[in-house]
């Protein structure tokens, strides 16, 4: 335990750790508001002494995970660092050395076992996204424009005629009118409840994930604490974040289903078994052959399933993105595979304008989806996700099949659709989503943003 302690009392779920909830920021555990906008900056530090200084303005912009558990103060601010960031501030390289590998190495590097290739390789990523340059992420997120507006200026104050840190890229980010994503499907669905949180997941049947999965410091699922970056003060209650500009096709993907499909209503059913669910939300596990908007809008239900009835796919593909993104229990059967080992918090958010509906043209907008996520082992957590379940179908018995609306498709792959009699293979996959850049980012507790801010007198 750190030397610093918190004098509320933890709180506490049965046979768990206590969770420091004073100590985590307020936006690594909760999800975003329901309705939102926000923004996202990059910022690069040229001066050792402006960094920290930096650090120090935003700490009275930062909630912790107890205060903002209050429903009338859900709007945040969020920090991360990333490798070259917590470089610039003068974090001994001892410390650096004790990050895990895939932070230190940064997202760019790692593009080729990502796939990240071809459109999405980083030599076509939108600058400075996955260069040197990028040192601090940070976050604004709030349920309507009025309060988004008081905490980023709030957030400006920080930086604003502090020479030495420069902002060198933004985002705004918005809740589209449909409150659903750029491909017109209900988002935000699946998360997960983690122990000793207070926040309830989305599944009633799941029980909660052990907190070491998402927060450094506590037992995770193995029954063990993961390892942490070093002094215990820099890593304990901090989170790895992976952020991803991902832009999205979406005339290329209504193009797709209208060449593949007869009439609206076929393409509507075509989508939904890519995805797993509905436009409406509504899971093809619980209602395989039509929508409904009734099931899909209910936070009750329409994550409350599984898979060990449908094990063959006929009423939800094994290759559609969400079956692969979360099997839930069809693997149960598997011995080697805990799928709780990966299960993410999902931070993300839409950008850009939408598609008018029925256009089937690109119109040239950038839009898309923001993905963010918050995790204690980025390489089992999201890397294993990205490489093994959706850039690869070997889990499913199909090793030449991608995640045919997120994977690493060039226009060779297939996806299969089980139905009786005869199954259905669509050939030609095109690239549905394109990554415009990404880094992986460090997420410190607020004693861990302190000890930056005050570097200077901590290493002498």
């Amino acid at each position: 335990m750190c030397s610093e302690r918190t004098s509320a009392d933890p709180v506490t779920t049965a046979a768990s750790t206590a969770l420091e909830l004073d100590d985590i920021q307020s936006g690594m555990l909760h999800q975003r508001p329901a309705s939102y906008v926000g923004t996202y900056l990059l910022l690069r530090i040229d001066n050792r002494e402006a960094g920290r200084k930096l650090v120090q303005r935003l700490l009275p912009v930062i909630e912790s995970a107890r205060s903002s558990s209050d429903p009338t103060r859900n709007a945040w601010v969020s920090v991360a660092f990333t490798y070259q960031g917590l470089k610039a501030l003068g974090v001994p390289q001892d410390s650096l050395d004790s990050f895990a590998p895939e932070f230190r190495q940064g997202m760019a590097a790692r593009a080729a076992e990502l796939g990240d290739v071809g459109d999405s390789s980083p030599e076509n990523w939108e600058k400075p996204l996955g260069s040197p340059e990028a040192h601090v992420a940070v976050s604004v997120l709030s349920p309507d424009a009025a309060r988004l507006e008081s905490l980023a200026e709030r957030a400006r104050r920080a930086h604003e005629q502090l020479a030495g840190v420069e902002v060198i890229w933004h985002q705004d980010c918005y809740q589209l009118p449909t409150g659903r994503t750029s491909f017109g499907f209900k988002d935000g669905i699946g998360q997960p409840a983690v122990e000793g949180s207070g926040i309830p997941g989305s599944n009633p049947d799941e029980r909660p994930i052990k907190a070491g999965e998402f927060i450094l410091g506590y037992p995770d699922e193995t029954g063990s604490v993961g390892p942490m970056p070093a002094p215990e003060i820099l890593g304990r209650n901090g989170t790895y974040l992976v952020f991803r500009k991902l832009h999205t096709r979406v005339a290329a993907y209504r193009q797709y289903l209208h060449a593949k499909a007869a009439s609206r209503e076929q393409e509507a059913l075509l989508g939904a078994k890519m995805v797993g669910r509905w436009q409406s939300g509504a899971p093809l596990a619980l209602s395989p052959e039509q929508d409904d908007a009734d099931l899909g809008a209910d936070p009750g239900r329409n994550n409350r399933f599984g898979y060990t009835d449908d094990l063959r796919g006929f009423k939800c593909p094994a290759g559609a993105h969400a079956r692969r993104a979360n099997p839930r229990d069809a693997l149960d059967h598997e011995m080697s595979v805990d799928v709780r080992l990966h299960r993410m918090l999902r931070l993300g958010t839409s950008y850009g304008p939408m598609l008018p509906e029925g256009v089937v043209e690109d119109d040239g907008a950038d839009r898309g989806i923001i993905f963010v996520f918050a995790g204690a082992h980025p390489k089992r957590q999201f890397e294993f996700v990205k490489t093994q379940w959706l850039n690869d179908g070997i889990f499913i018995g199909a090793p030449a099949e991608k995640d045919p609306l997120a994977g690493a498709n060039d226009g060779t792959g297939s996806f299969t659709i089980p139905q009786r009699p005869i199954r259905r293979r669509l050939q030609s996959l095109p690239p549905f989503v394109i990554t415009r850049g990404g880094e992986y980012c460090f997420a410190p507790g607020l004693r861990a943003l302190r000890w930056l801010a005050e570097l200077d007198t901590q290493t002498g």
